[in-house]
């Protein structure tokens, strides 16, 4: 079955219900903060899709954390996608990382590399899709 929405991700059991984990979530957290900190080089032609996908773990990470303190084991980006559409409503989100999840796929299997201002491009989808899961964030843990 492909996933079409949160709750086919649900009945496909690409979305599993599971204990609340603070814990692991926290440690996603700080991964990802250090994540950025090592990746805050110099930008240029010959990095620009190695810090993409630096950029790109790091909101997994985030949004990883915010489904493990809402309780749900999810198996992959595409169900992470539908939980920040379907669940949190935010659709705005939803469009920007499922632009960045395209790029990486077609970058990790595919072999296809951006061109610098892409890649530029991308990253800064992804530093907004950071701040503002760090904000559902802080709203979670508060």
């Amino acid at each position: 079955m492909k996933e079409a929405s949160w709750i086919d991700c649900i009945e496909a059991k690409s979305s599993i219900k599971i204990s609340t984990d603070k814990q692991k979530a926290s440690s996603l957290i700080e991964t990802s903060k250090e994540r950025i900190k090592q990746s805050a080089k110099d930008l240029n032609k010959n990095n620009a899709n190695f810090v993409f996908e630096d950029y790109y773990s790091s909101v997994l990470e985030l949004i990883h954390a915010i489904v493990l303190i809402k309780g749900y084991n999810v198996k992959n980006h595409i169900c992470l996608g539908y939980y920040i559409k379907d669940i949190l409503k935010r659709e705005d989100l939803f469009l920007i990382f499922d632009d960045c999840r395209y790029k990486r796929n077609s970058l990790t299997y595919y072999g296809k590399r951006m061109d610098f201002e892409t890649a530029k491009a991308t990253i800064n989808k992804c530093k907004i899709l950071i701040k503002e899961i760090e904000k559902i964030l802080k709203n979670l843990v508060d």
